[in-house]
């Protein structure tokens, strides 16, 4: 009797928790929510680009001063 109240249990918790993780993934999966994860991923893109970009002109200008390359051009500075 103890081992059947024990296996019924374990499936009725097994199901219950198996229900409640697909029902996580149908709402993760709307296409509301992967719009919204996109536009997240999208922003991060965009952040990571600009501060490789500042980081990028920063450094070419502390390599310029170092080697004693002439001073940036006009479109040179366009870029910053």
């Amino acid at each position: 009797m103890i081992r059947r109240l024990f296996w019924l249990f374990l499936g009725g918790s097994l199901g219950a928790w198996a229900a409640f993780r697909l029902k996580r993934l149908i709402r993760a999966m709307t296409p509301q929510a992967l719009v919204h994860q996109a536009s997240g991923v999208g922003q991060t893109v965009r952040d990571f680009t600009d501060n490789v970009r500042t980081a990028m002109h920063a450094r070419e200008d502390e390599l310029r001063d170092a080697l004693g390359l002439d001073a940036p051009t006009e479109t040179d500075k366009d870029h910053h």
